[in-house]
Protein backbone atom coordinates (compact mmCIF):
# COMPACT_ATOMS: atom_id res chain seq x y z
CA UNK A 1 0.00 0.00 0.00
CA UNK A 2 2.88 2.31 1.11
CA UNK A 3 4.08 2.10 -2.52
CA UNK A 4 0.57 3.25 -3.94
CA UNK A 5 0.41 6.25 -1.57
CA UNK A 6 3.96 6.86 -2.64
CA UNK A 7 2.33 7.62 -6.79
CA UNK A 8 0.76 10.29 -4.77
CA UNK A 9 -2.56 8.75 -5.55
CA UNK A 10 -5.59 9.95 -3.41
CA UNK A 11 -7.08 8.58 0.06
CA UNK A 12 -10.48 7.67 -1.37
CA UNK A 13 -8.52 5.69 -4.33
CA UNK A 14 -6.13 4.14 -2.21
CA UNK A 15 -9.14 3.11 -0.10
CA UNK A 16 -10.47 0.66 -2.40
CA UNK A 17 -6.95 -0.58 -3.64
CA UNK A 18 -6.73 -1.86 -0.17
CA UNK A 19 -9.80 -3.50 -0.16
CA UNK A 20 -9.32 -4.74 -3.65
CA UNK A 21 -6.05 -6.19 -2.39
CA UNK A 22 -3.37 -4.71 -4.52
CA UNK A 23 -0.21 -5.25 -3.13
CA UNK A 24 2.52 -3.35 -5.72
CA UNK A 25 1.75 -1.29 -8.63
CA UNK A 26 2.34 -2.68 -12.12
CA UNK A 27 5.51 -0.79 -13.92
CA UNK A 28 3.49 1.75 -15.95
CA UNK A 29 1.32 2.50 -12.72
CA UNK A 30 4.63 3.44 -11.55
CA UNK A 31 5.97 5.48 -13.97
CA UNK A 32 2.83 7.32 -15.48
CA UNK A 33 0.77 7.84 -12.37
CA UNK A 34 3.22 10.73 -11.00
CA UNK A 35 2.92 12.67 -14.20
CA UNK A 36 -0.83 12.37 -14.78
CA UNK A 37 -1.54 13.60 -11.33
CA UNK A 38 1.11 16.57 -12.27
CA UNK A 39 -1.15 17.28 -15.22
CA UNK A 40 1.51 16.80 -17.94
CA UNK A 41 0.06 14.76 -21.25
CA UNK A 42 2.07 11.58 -21.28
CA UNK A 43 1.77 9.11 -24.24
CA UNK A 44 1.93 5.49 -22.47
CA UNK A 45 3.51 2.24 -24.79
CA UNK A 46 1.69 -0.50 -22.43
CA UNK A 47 -0.45 -3.70 -23.38
CA UNK A 48 -3.92 -4.53 -22.56
CA UNK A 49 -4.06 -5.66 -18.51
CA UNK A 50 -1.13 -3.38 -17.88
CA UNK A 51 -3.10 -1.35 -15.27
CA UNK A 52 -3.28 1.62 -17.42
CA UNK A 53 -7.34 2.33 -15.81
CA UNK A 54 -5.55 3.19 -12.79
CA UNK A 55 -3.43 5.46 -14.59
CA UNK A 56 -5.96 8.13 -16.10
CA UNK A 57 -9.09 6.78 -13.43
CA UNK A 58 -6.65 8.44 -10.68
CA UNK A 59 -6.20 11.79 -12.44
CA UNK A 60 -9.87 11.78 -13.42
CA UNK A 61 -11.22 11.31 -10.30
CA UNK A 62 -8.81 13.64 -8.45
CA UNK A 63 -9.85 16.77 -10.73
CA UNK A 64 -13.41 15.51 -11.45
CA UNK A 65 -16.46 16.85 -8.78
CA UNK A 66 -19.55 15.80 -8.85
CA UNK A 67 -22.44 18.11 -10.88
CA UNK A 68 -20.40 19.88 -12.39
CA UNK A 69 -21.05 19.12 -16.13
CA UNK A 70 -18.73 16.42 -18.20
CA UNK A 71 -15.16 17.01 -17.47
CA UNK A 72 -13.74 13.66 -18.52
CA UNK A 73 -13.75 11.79 -21.93
CA UNK A 74 -12.47 8.68 -22.24
CA UNK A 75 -12.58 7.22 -26.26
CA UNK A 76 -12.40 3.74 -27.22
CA UNK A 77 -12.17 1.25 -30.19
CA UNK A 78 -15.10 -1.18 -28.99
CA UNK A 79 -18.31 -1.34 -26.96
CA UNK A 80 -16.90 -4.02 -24.60
CA UNK A 81 -13.60 -1.76 -23.99
CA UNK A 82 -16.23 1.10 -23.41
CA UNK A 83 -18.56 -1.14 -20.54
CA UNK A 84 -15.01 -2.30 -18.85
CA UNK A 85 -13.52 0.97 -18.32
CA UNK A 86 -16.76 2.24 -17.26
CA UNK A 87 -16.85 -1.08 -14.57
CA UNK A 88 -13.31 -0.24 -13.15
CA UNK A 89 -13.83 3.68 -13.04
CA UNK A 90 -17.05 3.01 -11.23
CA UNK A 91 -14.95 0.59 -8.50
CA UNK A 92 -11.90 3.32 -7.95
CA UNK A 93 -14.22 6.23 -7.33
CA UNK A 94 -16.43 3.67 -4.85
CA UNK A 95 -15.68 6.46 -2.19
CA UNK A 96 -15.91 9.56 -4.14
CA UNK A 97 -18.85 8.90 -6.06
CA UNK A 98 -18.89 10.54 -9.55
CA UNK A 99 -21.92 10.10 -12.77
CA UNK A 100 -20.14 7.79 -14.83
CA UNK A 101 -21.60 6.80 -17.99
CA UNK A 102 -20.87 4.43 -21.25
CA UNK A 103 -21.89 6.08 -24.59
CA UNK A 104 -21.73 3.32 -27.57
CA UNK A 105 -23.66 2.15 -30.75
CA UNK A 106 -25.70 -1.35 -30.57
CA UNK A 107 -28.00 0.03 -28.23
CA UNK A 108 -30.62 2.73 -28.44
CA UNK A 109 -29.61 6.35 -27.77
CA UNK A 110 -32.39 7.13 -26.28
CA UNK A 111 -31.05 6.22 -22.21
CA UNK A 112 -27.75 7.21 -23.00
CA UNK A 113 -29.23 10.86 -23.68
CA UNK A 114 -31.12 10.65 -20.09
CA UNK A 115 -27.67 9.80 -18.71
CA UNK A 116 -25.41 12.74 -20.23
CA UNK A 117 -27.63 14.98 -19.06
CA UNK A 118 -25.81 13.98 -15.15
CA UNK A 119 -22.71 12.65 -16.44
CA UNK A 120 -19.41 13.62 -15.28
CA UNK A 121 -17.32 11.02 -16.87
CA UNK A 122 -18.38 9.72 -20.30
CA UNK A 123 -16.69 6.93 -21.61
CA UNK A 124 -17.50 6.19 -25.10
CA UNK A 125 -16.57 4.71 -29.22
CA UNK A 126 -15.98 7.48 -31.25
CA UNK A 127 -19.25 6.61 -33.59
CA UNK A 128 -21.58 7.01 -31.14
CA UNK A 129 -19.71 10.50 -29.70
CA UNK A 130 -19.99 11.54 -32.70
CA UNK A 131 -24.11 11.15 -33.07
CA UNK A 132 -24.50 12.57 -29.46
CA UNK A 133 -22.19 16.02 -30.73
CA UNK A 134 -24.56 15.93 -34.17
CA UNK A 135 -27.84 15.86 -32.24
CA UNK A 136 -26.48 18.21 -29.60
CA UNK A 137 -27.22 15.63 -26.85
CA UNK A 138 -23.30 16.20 -25.06
CA UNK A 139 -21.52 19.28 -23.90
CA UNK A 140 -18.18 18.99 -24.22
CA UNK A 141 -17.25 22.39 -22.82
CA UNK A 142 -16.43 21.79 -19.37
CA UNK A 143 -13.80 18.39 -20.42
CA UNK A 144 -10.56 19.35 -19.08
CA UNK A 145 -9.14 15.24 -19.40
CA UNK A 146 -8.90 13.73 -22.77
CA UNK A 147 -8.26 10.44 -22.55
CA UNK A 148 -7.63 8.35 -25.84
CA UNK A 149 -7.45 4.52 -25.17
CA UNK A 150 -6.11 1.60 -27.57
CA UNK A 151 -5.38 4.58 -29.88
CA UNK A 152 -3.61 2.31 -32.82
CA UNK A 153 -6.55 -0.05 -32.46
CA UNK A 154 -8.79 2.98 -32.84
CA UNK A 155 -6.14 3.93 -36.36
CA UNK A 156 -6.69 0.13 -37.69
CA UNK A 157 -10.72 0.44 -37.10
CA UNK A 158 -10.62 3.80 -39.09
CA UNK A 159 -11.56 5.95 -36.60
CA UNK A 160 -9.10 8.59 -36.79
CA UNK A 161 -10.56 10.98 -38.00
CA UNK A 162 -13.80 10.62 -36.36
CA UNK A 163 -11.52 11.19 -32.57
CA UNK A 164 -10.22 14.63 -34.48
CA UNK A 165 -13.43 15.97 -34.80
CA UNK A 166 -14.02 15.00 -31.11
CA UNK A 167 -10.91 16.42 -30.10
CA UNK A 168 -11.33 20.03 -31.85
CA UNK A 169 -15.13 19.84 -30.01
CA UNK A 170 -12.81 19.78 -26.58
CA UNK A 171 -11.32 23.05 -24.86
CA UNK A 172 -7.73 23.92 -26.02
CA UNK A 173 -6.90 24.01 -22.50
CA UNK A 174 -7.00 20.37 -21.25
CA UNK A 175 -5.12 17.42 -20.55
CA UNK A 176 -4.46 14.62 -22.98
CA UNK A 177 -3.64 11.27 -22.12
CA UNK A 178 -2.64 8.79 -24.68
CA UNK A 179 -2.07 4.95 -24.72
CA UNK A 180 -1.42 2.61 -27.39
CA UNK A 181 0.65 -0.47 -27.80
CA UNK A 182 2.43 0.57 -30.33
CA UNK A 183 3.01 4.32 -31.91
CA UNK A 184 2.82 3.91 -35.69
CA UNK A 185 3.59 6.98 -37.43
CA UNK A 186 -0.28 8.36 -37.85
CA UNK A 187 -0.76 8.01 -33.56
CA UNK A 188 2.84 10.15 -33.74
CA UNK A 189 1.18 13.00 -36.10
CA UNK A 190 -2.02 13.00 -33.98
CA UNK A 191 0.11 13.44 -30.40
CA UNK A 192 1.80 16.62 -32.43
CA UNK A 193 -1.24 17.89 -33.48
CA UNK A 194 -3.25 17.40 -30.01
CA UNK A 195 -0.90 17.44 -27.16
CA UNK A 196 1.65 19.46 -25.42
CA UNK A 197 5.00 18.52 -25.00
CA UNK A 198 3.85 15.16 -24.19
CA UNK A 199 5.99 12.77 -21.92
CA UNK A 200 6.36 9.35 -23.41
CA UNK A 201 6.30 6.18 -20.98
CA UNK A 202 6.11 2.55 -21.61
CA UNK A 203 6.41 -0.70 -19.45
CA UNK A 204 8.44 -4.02 -20.96
CA UNK A 205 5.44 -6.56 -22.27
CA UNK A 206 3.27 -7.80 -19.30
CA UNK A 207 3.55 -11.63 -20.42
CA UNK A 208 5.91 -13.62 -19.27
CA UNK A 209 8.23 -15.00 -21.96
CA UNK A 210 9.53 -17.53 -19.86
CA UNK A 211 6.00 -18.89 -18.61
CA UNK A 212 4.87 -18.68 -22.53
CA UNK A 213 5.32 -21.56 -24.89
CA UNK A 214 4.22 -21.32 -28.40
CA UNK A 215 3.96 -24.16 -30.72
CA UNK A 216 2.21 -24.96 -33.94
CA UNK A 217 1.14 -27.83 -35.22
CA UNK A 218 1.06 -28.84 -39.74
CA UNK A 219 -2.43 -30.11 -40.35
CA UNK A 220 -4.35 -31.01 -43.36
CA UNK A 221 -7.83 -28.79 -44.03
CA UNK A 222 -10.43 -31.49 -43.55
CA UNK A 223 -8.63 -32.16 -40.03
CA UNK A 224 -7.64 -28.83 -38.49
CA UNK A 225 -11.32 -29.10 -36.35
CA UNK A 226 -10.79 -32.43 -35.82
CA UNK A 227 -6.87 -31.69 -34.23
CA UNK A 228 -8.91 -28.69 -32.35
CA UNK A 229 -11.03 -30.41 -31.09
CA UNK A 230 -8.78 -33.74 -29.72
CA UNK A 231 -6.39 -31.07 -28.28
CA UNK A 232 -9.18 -29.30 -26.55
CA UNK A 233 -10.59 -32.65 -24.84
CA UNK A 234 -6.73 -33.70 -23.89
CA UNK A 235 -5.52 -30.28 -22.47
CA UNK A 236 -8.44 -28.70 -20.20
CA UNK A 237 -6.63 -26.39 -17.58
CA UNK A 238 -7.66 -22.91 -17.46
CA UNK A 239 -9.65 -20.60 -19.38
CA UNK A 240 -9.66 -21.13 -23.45
CA UNK A 241 -9.65 -18.24 -26.27
CA UNK A 242 -10.16 -19.77 -30.08
CA UNK A 243 -9.07 -17.04 -32.15
CA UNK A 244 -10.93 -17.23 -36.24
CA UNK A 245 -10.55 -14.35 -38.69
CA UNK A 246 -14.13 -14.37 -39.83
CA UNK A 247 -17.58 -14.61 -38.04
CA UNK A 248 -18.56 -17.44 -40.13
CA UNK A 249 -15.14 -19.85 -39.31
CA UNK A 250 -16.27 -18.28 -35.34
CA UNK A 251 -20.03 -19.80 -35.59
CA UNK A 252 -18.94 -22.72 -37.28
CA UNK A 253 -16.23 -23.76 -34.69
CA UNK A 254 -18.53 -22.76 -31.83
CA UNK A 255 -21.16 -24.72 -32.88
CA UNK A 256 -19.94 -27.89 -33.85
CA UNK A 257 -17.38 -27.91 -30.62
CA UNK A 258 -20.89 -27.73 -28.56
CA UNK A 259 -21.88 -30.80 -30.65
CA UNK A 260 -18.93 -32.01 -29.37
CA UNK A 261 -19.75 -31.34 -25.89
CA UNK A 262 -17.70 -28.84 -25.17
CA UNK A 263 -18.98 -25.95 -23.31
CA UNK A 264 -18.32 -22.89 -25.78
CA UNK A 265 -19.88 -19.75 -26.43
CA UNK A 266 -19.05 -17.33 -29.34
CA UNK A 267 -18.32 -13.34 -29.45
CA UNK A 268 -18.30 -11.32 -32.45
CA UNK A 269 -18.92 -7.68 -34.54
CA UNK A 270 -22.11 -9.79 -35.72
CA UNK A 271 -23.92 -10.02 -32.40
CA UNK A 272 -25.97 -7.54 -30.66
CA UNK A 273 -24.79 -6.12 -28.09
CA UNK A 274 -27.09 -8.13 -25.30
CA UNK A 275 -25.64 -11.03 -26.65
CA UNK A 276 -22.07 -9.77 -26.51
CA UNK A 277 -22.75 -8.75 -22.82
CA UNK A 278 -24.53 -12.15 -21.93
CA UNK A 279 -21.56 -13.93 -23.27
CA UNK A 280 -18.72 -12.20 -21.62
CA UNK A 281 -20.79 -12.08 -18.40
CA UNK A 282 -20.87 -15.96 -18.68
CA UNK A 283 -17.27 -16.26 -19.64
CA UNK A 284 -16.65 -14.22 -16.57
CA UNK A 285 -17.68 -16.27 -14.55
CA UNK A 286 -15.98 -19.30 -15.57
CA UNK A 287 -19.63 -20.76 -15.96
CA UNK A 288 -17.94 -21.64 -19.75
CA UNK A 289 -14.40 -22.60 -20.66
CA UNK A 290 -14.21 -22.06 -24.83
CA UNK A 291 -14.63 -18.36 -25.90
CA UNK A 292 -14.24 -18.96 -29.97
CA UNK A 293 -14.23 -15.38 -30.98
CA UNK A 294 -12.92 -12.76 -33.87
CA UNK A 295 -10.12 -9.83 -32.85
CA UNK A 296 -12.40 -7.92 -31.89
CA UNK A 297 -11.70 -10.05 -28.19
CA UNK A 298 -8.04 -9.62 -28.71
CA UNK A 299 -7.76 -5.83 -27.56
CA UNK A 300 -8.81 -3.96 -24.38
CA UNK A 301 -10.76 -6.68 -22.38
CA UNK A 302 -9.42 -7.64 -19.11
CA UNK A 303 -9.76 -11.20 -18.83
CA UNK A 304 -7.93 -13.13 -16.07
CA UNK A 305 -7.42 -17.02 -16.30
CA UNK A 306 -6.94 -17.84 -19.96
CA UNK A 307 -4.18 -20.54 -20.02
CA UNK A 308 -4.51 -21.40 -23.75
CA UNK A 309 -4.95 -19.57 -26.59
CA UNK A 310 -5.60 -21.14 -30.19
CA UNK A 311 -5.42 -19.86 -33.55
CA UNK A 312 -7.56 -21.72 -35.64
CA UNK A 313 -6.86 -19.00 -38.21
CA UNK A 314 -3.46 -17.28 -38.08
CA UNK A 315 -4.12 -13.52 -38.14
CA UNK A 316 -4.00 -11.89 -41.24
CA UNK A 317 -2.39 -8.74 -40.02
CA UNK A 318 1.22 -9.58 -38.00
CA UNK A 319 0.45 -7.43 -35.30
CA UNK A 320 -2.92 -9.05 -34.55
CA UNK A 321 -0.78 -12.19 -33.29
CA UNK A 322 0.61 -10.31 -30.22
CA UNK A 323 -2.10 -9.19 -29.27
CA UNK A 324 -4.24 -12.49 -29.50
CA UNK A 325 -0.93 -13.92 -27.49
CA UNK A 326 -1.35 -11.16 -24.58
CA UNK A 327 -4.04 -12.77 -23.25
CA UNK A 328 -2.28 -15.62 -21.66
CA UNK A 329 0.86 -16.39 -19.17
CA UNK A 330 -0.16 -13.30 -17.29
CA UNK A 331 0.87 -11.94 -13.49
CA UNK A 332 3.44 -14.89 -13.27
CA UNK A 333 1.72 -17.71 -14.26
CA UNK A 334 1.76 -20.60 -17.29
CA UNK A 335 0.45 -20.26 -20.56
CA UNK A 336 0.02 -21.58 -24.00
CA UNK A 337 -0.27 -20.55 -27.73
CA UNK A 338 -1.06 -23.41 -30.41
CA UNK A 339 -1.54 -22.36 -34.48
CA UNK A 340 -3.30 -24.42 -36.37
CA UNK A 341 -1.54 -24.10 -39.95
CA UNK A 342 -3.27 -25.40 -42.67
CA UNK A 343 -2.40 -24.76 -46.65
CA UNK A 344 -4.11 -21.32 -46.33
CA UNK A 345 -2.15 -20.23 -43.53
CA UNK A 346 1.52 -20.52 -44.33
CA UNK A 347 1.73 -16.58 -45.56
CA UNK A 348 0.31 -15.67 -42.64
CA UNK A 349 2.43 -17.20 -40.12
CA UNK A 350 5.67 -16.44 -42.47
CA UNK A 351 4.60 -12.95 -41.76
CA UNK A 352 4.16 -13.38 -38.00
CA UNK A 353 7.40 -15.09 -37.61
CA UNK A 354 9.21 -12.24 -39.79
CA UNK A 355 7.43 -8.97 -38.32
CA UNK A 356 7.82 -10.72 -34.20
CA UNK A 357 10.21 -11.70 -32.37
CA UNK A 358 8.50 -14.96 -31.46
CA UNK A 359 9.94 -18.25 -30.94
CA UNK A 360 7.12 -21.03 -31.89
CA UNK A 361 8.19 -24.67 -32.69
CA UNK A 362 7.22 -27.40 -34.33
CA UNK A 363 5.02 -30.07 -32.56
CA UNK A 364 4.53 -33.68 -34.00
CA UNK A 365 0.90 -33.83 -34.90
CA UNK A 366 -0.78 -36.77 -33.22
CA UNK A 367 -3.18 -39.24 -34.78
CA UNK A 368 -6.14 -38.39 -34.90
CA UNK A 369 -9.86 -40.01 -35.96
CA UNK A 370 -11.91 -37.27 -38.23
CA UNK A 371 -14.68 -35.71 -36.40
CA UNK A 372 -18.05 -36.18 -38.10
CA UNK A 373 -20.03 -32.76 -38.25
CA UNK A 374 -23.82 -33.02 -37.69
CA UNK A 375 -25.53 -31.19 -40.27
CA UNK A 376 -26.39 -27.54 -38.21
CA UNK A 377 -30.68 -27.02 -38.33
CA UNK A 378 -30.76 -23.81 -40.96
CA UNK A 379 -32.68 -21.03 -39.39
CA UNK A 380 -35.31 -19.57 -41.06
CA UNK A 381 -34.87 -16.21 -42.41
CA UNK A 382 -37.18 -13.57 -40.98
CA UNK A 383 -39.13 -12.28 -43.37
CA UNK A 384 -42.27 -9.28 -42.77
CA UNK A 385 -45.84 -11.01 -43.25
CA UNK A 386 -46.42 -9.88 -47.26
CA UNK A 387 -43.31 -11.80 -47.57
CA UNK A 388 -43.97 -15.47 -45.78
CA UNK A 389 -47.73 -14.93 -47.76
CA UNK A 390 -46.13 -14.34 -51.01
CA UNK A 391 -43.36 -17.56 -50.49
CA UNK A 392 -46.20 -19.55 -49.74
CA UNK A 393 -44.93 -19.72 -45.62
CA UNK A 394 -47.81 -17.74 -44.20
CA UNK A 395 -48.20 -18.88 -40.56
CA UNK A 396 -52.27 -17.81 -40.30
CA UNK A 397 -53.92 -19.68 -38.53
CA UNK A 398 -56.11 -21.87 -41.64
CA UNK A 399 -59.56 -21.98 -38.81
CA UNK A 400 -59.61 -18.36 -40.60
CA UNK A 401 -60.27 -19.36 -43.98
CA UNK A 402 -58.71 -20.90 -46.94
CA UNK A 403 -58.59 -17.03 -48.58
CA UNK A 404 -56.26 -16.25 -46.56
CA UNK A 405 -53.62 -18.83 -47.18
CA UNK A 406 -53.19 -17.86 -51.24
CA UNK A 407 -50.48 -16.78 -52.69
CA UNK A 408 -49.85 -12.78 -53.67
CA UNK A 409 -53.69 -11.53 -53.85
CA UNK A 410 -55.33 -14.27 -51.00
CA UNK A 411 -57.94 -14.76 -52.94
CA UNK A 412 -58.99 -18.27 -54.12
CA UNK A 413 -59.55 -18.76 -57.83
CA UNK A 414 -63.31 -18.99 -57.44
CA UNK A 415 -63.56 -16.14 -55.28
CA UNK A 416 -61.31 -13.85 -57.99
CA UNK A 417 -64.36 -15.12 -60.85
CA UNK A 418 -66.59 -13.50 -58.29
CA UNK A 419 -65.50 -10.65 -58.02
CA UNK A 420 -67.58 -7.85 -59.47
CA UNK A 421 -65.96 -5.62 -62.03
CA UNK A 422 -66.08 -1.78 -62.47
CA UNK A 423 -69.40 -0.53 -62.10
CA UNK A 424 -71.06 -3.60 -61.76
CA UNK A 425 -72.70 -4.99 -58.71
CA UNK A 426 -71.91 -8.09 -56.95
CA UNK A 427 -75.27 -9.77 -57.28
CA UNK A 428 -77.76 -9.62 -60.11
CA UNK A 429 -80.89 -8.03 -59.02
CA UNK A 430 -84.28 -10.19 -58.74
CA UNK A 431 -86.90 -9.55 -61.68
CA UNK A 432 -90.20 -8.68 -60.56
CA UNK A 433 -92.46 -10.43 -63.22
CA UNK A 434 -96.09 -9.27 -63.10
CA UNK A 435 -99.10 -11.74 -63.06
CA UNK A 436 -101.41 -9.55 -64.65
Amino acid sequence: MENFRKLGIIEPILKIIKEQGFKEPTEIQKKAIPLVLAGDDVIGGSATGSGKTLVFGSGIIKKSEKGRGIQSVILTPTRELAQQIKRELRKFSKHKPLEITAVYGGVSINPQMDALRTADVVVGTPGRMLDHLERQTIDLSHVNTLVLDEADRMLDMGFIEDVEKIISQCPKNRQTLLFSATIPPEIAKLSENYMKDPIKVSAEVYVDPKKLKQIYYDVRPNLKFSLLVNLLKKERSGLVMVFCNTRRNTDFVANHLKQQGIETLAIHGGLTQKKRDDVMKHFHSKNVYVLVCTDVAARGLDIKGVSHIYNYDIPRDSKEYVHRIGRTARAGKQGRVINLLADRDYDNFTRVLRDNDVEITKEQTPYIEKVKLKELPKKRPFLKRSQRVRRGWSDIPKHLGAGHHQVRSGWSEKRKKQRPRHGQTRYKSKQKHSSY
